[in-house]
């Protein structure tokens, strides 16, 4: 499917008393935290129905890949289910993209709510039916916040530049408008000729945590390159990039990889917003239009409800 600069399918806002199903599409929670995320949700005004496989556990997933799949499924068609929210990222959604009933999400779209490994997911919904997604959580203040003004609300959201972040330096000054995707960077790159949508017309999120050295960095941002994946880009907006503050590689750090891999692409890239993996990230749509200011260091989102 060819992607352009028209945003995707909106859906209904959530309103007090809707279901939102519970699932765990890649690695097991804990029986705390699942209890946390009910109560959570239940405190929005919100009915919670749970996935029958949500702690099962196999090595470091939630179970078997069918078993998984089904629940995940089974929020989708469920018509009393107006959002779907994942327990946690981990690994095994990239395990299960093939099975989504995607006509069933396209007969009546609802919003996936997860970050990190759940890109997969939310790549996959994008490419195969154009539905916008949520990247984030809800753990933490400003992340049960955003999530839930996402939820519910018809009006623009608006990410600000943390000057404190060290994403700030790889900026690239300039202005952009397209449709913001992408998400976790090892997902997209685990998606590169193997399902990946094309992002002419993009701004591209990008968020990482450091699990080895900034050649993962470096390795992944190429494999997207290379595949072309990112010829008629907007725009980057860059998230988090915990782990990597203090790490240096024989004389280059994080910013002079971003740079290197970023600034050839031409086109304006915002750092230093609070999104990804580290704690209490705010969220934001997925599949929605996005205007990108480095002057006023704003990533202005148009809802993904209404």
């Amino acid at each position: 499917m060819t992607a352009s600069n028209t945003p995707g399918t909106t859906w209904p806002r959530l309103r007090a008393g809707d279901h939102v199903g519970i699932v765990s599409p890649a690695s097991f929670p804990d029986a705390a935290s699942v209890a946390d995320l009910i109560g959570v949700l239940r405190g929005l005004g919100l009915a919670v129905k749970v996935g029958a496989h949500v702690l099962d556990q196999r090595g470091y997933m939630a179970g078997h890949d069918a078993d998984r799949l089904a629940d995940l499924n089974a929020a989708f068609a469920d018509p009393e289910i107006r959002a779907v929210v994942t327990t946690r990222g981990g690994a095994g959604a990239y395990r299960i993209i093939d099975g989504l009933d995607l006509d069933a999400i396209r007969a009546d779209p609802k919003p996936l709510v997860g970050f990190s490994d759940i890109t997969y997911l939310h790549l996959a919904i994008w490419h195969g039916c154009r539905v916008p997604v949520i990247h984030g959580c809800l753990v933490g203040e400003n992340a049960v916040a955003t999530v839930k003004h996402l939820l519910t609300s018809t009006e623009p959201s608006v990410r600000r530049r943390n000057p404190h972040l060290m994403s700030v330096a790889a900026e690239v000054p300039g202005r952009a408008t397209g449709y913001l995707m992408g998400g976790h960077l090892g997902s997209m790159a685990g998606m590169a000729g193997a399902g990946l949508p094309r992002l002419d017309g993009a701004i591209l999120l990008i968020e990482a945590e450091r699990t080895v050295g900034i050649g993962q960095i470096d390795r992944q941002l190429t494999q997207l390159i290379r595949s072309g994946a990112l010829e008629g880009l907007r725009g980057v907006a860059l998230g988090r990039f915990p782990g990597f503050e203090d790490y240096t590689d024989r004389g280059w750090n994080l910013i002079d990889v971003l740079r290197d891999r970023l600034v050839p692409l031409g086109v304006p890239v915002l750092g230093g917003l609070e999104l990804g993996h580290g704690a209490d990230p705010h969220a934001v749509p997925l599949g929605t239009t996005a205007e990108l200011d480095t002057g006023s260091g704003t990533l202005v989102l148009q809802p993904p409800a209404r």
